[in-house]
């Protein structure tokens, strides 16, 4: 028999009063009680599998409605944490915790009470869910945001529930890392600013540049003060302490740096606040969806920012530009983790059969001897003679070959290429094409991430096995053969997509939602019930 149905009506009372909540009927047969309460229990419960699990595995027992302190201070907890639910950019829970404690005041029966003990266990599971592994599953916003959210489960946060120090406990919950943290600052931040005005009136002008005067100037200076680029000035002139200003607002939104506020630069300082704290509070969902465990040592390409970073104990050891997929659907760079395991010097180039069949074959069917860089080979690895090949029977279902680009300094994956096997065929690698590092956008793969700087991030990787991992590099690579290297230490390697995010200087962050991704997925934040206040007046 629960603990729940044992103990006297004048103390189930006081284990339920919070909040003046309280004004209970008394139920004259035990027995009765206990399988209304279990029965009541089990139908409210039915609508979640791990609520259901939980109080099929514990006997039926009370977690909310026992009697005592602990019950208490777990419902007080649970109450305080969905008031306070949307500042971790979550949907409002306040309706929903006044919706719980109307059912707890107006609870009369054994049968009553389960229904409450049943609902506060699924507003519970549910709360901590989002809180800790997100709200939305990412493949179903977009095809290429293919990683896998981690799967709560919820009959284990009872348990914990069950276990711990309320508050401690449903504190421990929210993510640990220092980014998240980071951005529940920065969209605490963005919401007082929301709160104080915003940063003002938009600035008149398409291209503003060093020397020029007028309003529009003026516009551009109150703006850059309000939000923090520029100490407050009476000047109307676009003078050097407005030019470095906007320097240090172009390299915050990766921008181009040259300190004149044009078209693009301009599209960004206009932006209203709303939009930037909408992208924090997606970066706390992707945050979220992210395993906490990143990896001692891991690799981070931020596709927004088109940099790839070697991370070590949190803090940035190498950074290098780099190339993401273009944006076109069958070429967008996905979202996932997996392991970095070797890297191949000198790598051959093994052609997509995609690239193969949309790009190649069309033009080897007008002449065979179109991209003639690249080797076509039999199912036995022969190769092809092109001269007496009739490329023209061929259709994109049934080309029977393969293509391959040998080892050299034109290849298209350049020197060198470090690989963490996954089905998307995805890999990071050098490129022939090195004026594509100077676009401000960069946004020209078929979706492998190009690296600016390949070598060193190998010398980067290698320094852990090898005392001069410089030297080794390069005796494989004058070698001209194709070698493959394991690393000993195999490296996580994280590629996300955030248009907001903290630095380890502190200061908050933003890029442009390239892909279009972000707004899927504030789309679908919105949909949830995820809001940002109205800028007031």
């Amino acid at each position: 028999m629960s603990s729940f149905l044992t103990q006297s009506w004048k103390n189930r009372i006081f284990a339920l009063a919070l909040a003046g909540i309280c004004g209970f009927g008394v139920p004259q047969e035990v027995t009765a009680q206990v399988t209304a309460f279990r029965q009541a229990v089990a139908e409210t419960a039915s609508v979640n599998e791990d609520v259901a699990k939980f109080y099929r595995e514990n006997g039926y027992t009370a977690l909310w409605t026992a009697e005592g302190d602990r019950a208490r201070l777990r419902r007080a907890a649970l109450l305080k944490a969905l008031e306070e639910a949307s500042a971790h950019g979550l949907p409002d829970q306040a309706a929903k915790a006044r919706e719980l404690v109307w059912m707890m005041r107006d609870a009369r029966t054994a049968r009553d009470f389960g229904k409450v003990e049943a609902s506060l266990s699924e507003a519970f599971v549910t709360y901590a869910a989002q809180l800790q592994t997100g709200m939305l599953q990412p493949a179903t916003i977009d095809d290429g945001m293919v990683r896998k959210r981690r799967d709560s489960d919820g009959a284990e946060l009872l348990n914990g529930m069950q276990q711990a120090q309320p508050f401690a406990y449903l504190r421990a919950l929210v993510p640990a890392s220092p980014q998240y943290r980071a951005l529940l600052r920065e969209k605490q931040r963005l919401e007082q600013l929301v709160e104080a005005g915003g940063w003002g009136t938009s600035v008149p002008a398409s291209k503003l540049e060093p020397g020029d005067q007028g309003a529009a100037v003026v516009s551009l200076r109150n703006r850059l003060i309000k939000m923090g680029f520029l100490q407050r000035s009476a000047s109307a002139t676009y003078d050097r302490n407005m030019e470095r200003a906007v320097e240090r607002f172009q390299s915050e939104h990766g921008l181009e740096v040259d300190g004149v506020a044009g078209t693009g630069t301009l599209k960004e300082i206009n932006r209203p606040v709303q939009d930037r704290l909408k992208s924090v509070i997606v970066a706390m969902e992707r945050e979220r969806w992210l395993a906490p465990e990143r990896g001692e040592r891991h690799v981070l390409v931020n596709q927004t920012d088109f940099t790839a970073r070697i991370v070590d104990n949190g803090d940035v050891t190498f950074e290098t530009r780099s190339v993401i997929g273009k944006n076109t659907h069958d070429r967008r760079s996905p979202e996932f983790s997996d392991t970095m395991e070797h890297m191949v010097i000198n790598p051959s180039w093994y052609v997509p059969r995609s690239i193969i069949t949309k790009e190649y074959l069309p033009k080897l069917r007008n002449n065979p001897n179109a991209v003639g860089h690249i080797q076509i080979t039999d199912s036995r690895g022969r190769v092809v003679n092109r001269s007496t090949a009739d490329f023209s029977q061929f259709t994109a279902r049934n080309f029977p070959y393969a293509m391959k680009q040998p080892p050299s300094s034109r290849n298209a994956l350049g020197l060198v290429k470090f690989m963490f096997p996954n089905k998307y065929n995805i890999y990071l690698h050098d490129t022939p094409q090195k004026s594509l590092f100077q676009r401000e956008v960069r946004a020209f793969s078929h979706g492998c991430i190009r690296l600016a700087q390949p070598f060193e991030f190998a010398y980067a990787l290698l320094a852990r096995q090898t005392e001069d991992p410089k030297a080794f590099f390069h005796r494989i690579l004058s070698s001209g053969k194709e070698t493959k290297v394991e690393l000993e230490q195999q490296v996580p390697v994280h590629i996300i997509y955030r248009t907001a995010y903290v630095s380890n200087k502190g200061r908050a962050e933003f890029r442009r939602d390239v892909y279009g991704r972000d707004a899927k997925v504030w789309a679908a934040l919105e949909r949830a019930g995820v809001t940002v206040p109205e800028l007031q007046s």
